[in-house]
């Protein structure tokens, strides 16, 4: 994510604490500038004793990540359990914009937030209002370039980590090729969902919204029993051909930072005809994902945050895998088949009071793609771990 690892690590030397990095790749050095780093070249079979040398030498009482999925985080998380070492976990917000998540011990499937929505509402009832929510500025084109960076440095340092393996799919030269295509294709594809989305929100065309996740996506992948977003766009469309009104459609959204390398409109589209209903389905490339949302009939997702945008508004929401937010008084609890005809909204106080615990307990203010937004989630991670490390002192005493 840029930068923001050393600015968490930067803000923590000045509070007085002692800060360690590990890099994997010339992508992770070339963000890290201020010494006290390891560089891990070895091949990931010595990755547990690499780890555990570092923590003990180094007296190691807290460790940071980015994600819980990556396999080298994986073992991580459960390296520390053994060892007593709390693990705190980044991820984007549950709930965005402006919101990050920094959760001890995992997100998403691995968070150990109960799904009982009593007790959110007994929880929420415990604690004082919200602080005012401010708008945190982001820059898609700050994202793409520090992405660039990463990648190139990553390439061109490839010769120092030999055994470094990306977690995505695909290499770099392939996302790179991906998105110089979709950056052709912008304007044209800015004019066509421009045109899509006002058709959609002018009158009564009822729909239901299908946000694509990225393909990459470790959420999806091991939180729920796809393999990608092909077998999640198939198992849609065919179930909306065979159970969803007639005059119903079905909106599928592009993810914003989808490279291009998958052609998921051109498999729509032949899906789409293969059973009927090509004058029924569109497809989204860009565009206000928040105003479709909020006009849509209901969003049928896997585990993508977009569910909690639509709860927000009140909107019906069916999760396909394991998500944070999937319980009785959130999502519709039936079946794909019976939400096309029938989608059961939220309830409006059960939300509430999850977002207000979620705040409380795993959400900081911030983001990772503008000076303020870094400055801003820099300070309230440093303050919600310092908080941490004070209540976990006070238990040990």
């Amino acid at each position: 994510m840029g930068p923001f690892f050393q600015y968490i690590g930067r803000a923590l030397r000045k509070r007085g604490h002692h800060v360690w990095k590990i890099n994997f790749n010339g992508g992770d050095e070339l963000f890290w500038r201020m010494g006290g780093s390891f560089s891990f070249r070895s091949n990931y079979g010595a990755w547990p004793g690499f780890l555990g040398r570092i923590l003990q030498q180094h007296k190691i009482t807290d460790v940071i990540l980015f994600g819980d999925c990556r396999e080298l985080h994986r073992q991580a998380i459960l390296i520390c359990r053994e060892m007593h070492i709390a693990v705190h976990v980044f991820e984007e917000g549950y709930i965005r914009p402006d919101w990050v998540t920094l959760e001890l011990g995992g997100v998403n499937g691995n968070s150990s937030l109960p799904k009982d929505p009593q007790w959110y509402c007994k929880r929420a009832r415990e604690l004082p209002p919200a602080a005012p929510h401010h708008i945190v500025p982001s820059s898609f084109k700050r994202r793409a370039l520090e992405g660039i960076a990463y990648n190139a440095a990553t390439i061109l340092t490839k010769w120092r980590f030999p055994y470094w393996t990306d977690y995505r799919p695909w290499p770099p030269l392939v996302e790179g090729i991906g998105w110089l295509k979709r950056l052709c294709r912008r304007k044209k594809a800015q004019k066509r969902s421009a045109d899509l989305s006002q058709w959609l929100t002018s009158g009564p065309k009822p729909y239901m919204l299908l946000p694509l996740q990225l393909d990459a996506d470790a959420q999806l992948r091991l939180h729920s029993s796809y393999s990608g977003v092909a077998e999640v766009i198939t198992e849609v469309l065919v179930s909306f051909a065979k159970y969803a009104p007639l005059d119903m459609r079905l909106v599928i959204k592009e993810h914003p930072l989808d490279n291009g390398v998958q052609d998921w409109k051109a498999l729509i589209l032949r899906l789409a005809a293969a059973h009927g209903v090509s004058n029924r389905v569109d497809y989204m490339e860009l565009g206000d994902i928040a105003q479709i949302v909020r006009y849509a009939r209901g969003v049928i997702t896997v585990n993508s945050t977009t569910g909690t945008l639509a709860l927000a508004h009140g909107v019906p929401v069916l999760t396909l895998g394991q998500a944070i937010y999937d319980m009785e008084g959130l999502t519709d609890q039936g079946t794909l088949e019976h939400f096309w005809q029938n989608p059961e909204p939220p309830d409006a106080i059960v939300f509430a009071a999850f977002r207000r615990v979620l705040i409380d307990q795993c959400l900081i203010p911030g983001g990772f793609f503008s000076e303020e937004g870094l400055e801003k989630l820099t300070s309230s991670a440093v303050a919600r771990l310092e908080q941490y490390a004070d209540s976990h002192s006070r238990e040990m005493s």
